[in-house]
């Protein structure tokens, strides 16, 4: 009579009951695997999720955006814009919106309680109403300057001063301090995620800047919208345009550069931590080798009663391997529930898209089966080589 081979199926089972009888081993050998696994879902899905949210910031403010200011000084001090320089850029053929800011050193406060002594860290910038646009910035409240208004002492808010202010909403007529003038709060801007600076800042027209403190300087940042097609070519010519006889005292940026430079930082780290990510998961590979080689010791007499029944040592090689296979799945499963969580959890807390593309989940628990297989391809053999005699009277 001709014995019946096992199906992959049952050897399956025969794997998984291993696994469960002993449900302590089984739990801490796939810790490892399983922080290796949640490690890496949480870093890739924490650095995609980043990904998406640059994607997304640089769709909306897009990049034909250009910043142009005067370089430092050689002691620090900041150089001057020529006179004329709007009129300069603007007749810059594929300059498609241009506008400018002038910074003061105006003092701000919440009120005259405050000693001026507390009042500093706030920049003071006189601007025009077109500003919002050119930038593309939102408002989180209230309304921007209004050029027909620019007479009247009104001012709005950068994100980070009005949380410095105590300004959380303007549902009441809220005024601040400049200098000692009273201004009335009629905006507060959304975070400026390319312009850190003006977040810190508050906004006031040039008509008020004139009339009340005697301000009529040339402009000290100009910022532009241009053709994308010619973006490179307006960057080259802005600088000679601006300042013919000094070029090199212009500095000229594009801030979506600046985002991704620091998304390539961000992606130099992320590399780090999937490395340390794959040093868990080695140790949990190795751990499972040797709780595997354990078990194959333990599990002598069982492996030479079914040898003795007529299991054979490929059945026992397989059997070893699945359960090894199972062991790294089950830490793989937990470790990308845990990794999306952290990675769930970290969104939120930072109002970014929530992005784990499905290919690095799928690929995250073939990783771990992979590991599982290549840590119990010894053990297997070991106990597929195992004699039923020799293993029986033993």
């Amino acid at each position: 009579m001709k014995r019946k081979r096992l199906k992959t199926k049952d050897l399956f089972f025969v794997a998984l009951y291993g696994v469960r009888a002993r449900k302590g081993r089984a739990t801490l050998t796939s810790i490892g695997i399983g922080i290796g696994i949640a490690a890496i879902v949480a870093v890739s899905g924490i650095s995609a999720s980043g990904r998406a949210d640059l994607l997304s910031t640089l769709e909306s403010l897009g990049t034909n955006l250009v910043k142009a200011s005067p370089q430092a000084g050689f002691f620090g001090t900041q150089e001057e814009l020529p006179k004329g320089v709007l009129g300069m850029v603007e007749r810059i053929g594929p300059v498609q919106e241009v506008t400018s800011t002038t910074q003061t050193d105006l003092l701000v406060r919440r009120s005259n309680f405050i000693s001026e002594f507390e009042g500093g860290g706030i920049s003071t910038i006189i601007t025009s109403a077109e500003l919002l646009d050119v930038i593309g910035g939102d408002l989180a409240d209230g309304r921007f300057i209004q050029d027909g208004l620019s007479d009247i002492p009104v001012t709005v808010l950068g994100s980070v001063t009005a949380q410095r202010l105590g300004i959380n909403n303007l549902t009441k007529p809220t005024k601040i301090l400049i200098e000692n003038e009273w201004f009335g709060v009629v905006g507060i801007l959304e975070e400026l995620k390319i312009h850190p600076d003006l977040d810190r800042s508050v906004f006031i027209g040039y008509g008020v800047a004139k009339t009340l403190f005697d301000i009529n300087e040339e402009p000290t940042t100009i910022y532009l919208r241009a053709n994308p097609t010619f973006i490179e070519d307006v960057v080259e010519v802005l600088a000679p345009s601006m300042n013919p006889e000094n070029p090199d005292q212009v500095e000229v940026t594009r801030p979506s550069d600046a985002l991704e430079a620091q998304q390539a930082a961000e992606e130099a780290f992320t590399n780090l931590l999937l490395g340390l990510g794959s040093v868990a998961l080695l140790v949990g590979g190795v751990a499972i080798a040797n709780v595997m080689v354990m078990s194959v010791l333990e599990r002598r007499m069982e492996i030479g009663v079914r040898r003795s029944i007529g299991a054979t040592r490929r059945e026992i090689r397989y059997q070893f391997l699945l359960e090894s296979i199972v062991l790294s799945g089950i830490g793989g499963l937990v470790g990308v529930l845990l990794g999306t969580g952290i990675t769930l959890g970290y969104t939120n807390y930072t109002n970014i898209v929530f992005s784990i593309p499905v290919w690095q989940i799928f690929g995250a628990v073939l990783l771990a089966l992979l590991i599982g297989a290549i840590s119990g391809v010894y053990p297997a053999i070991k106990a597929s080589k195992i004699q039923p005699a020799e293993a029986v009277r033993k």
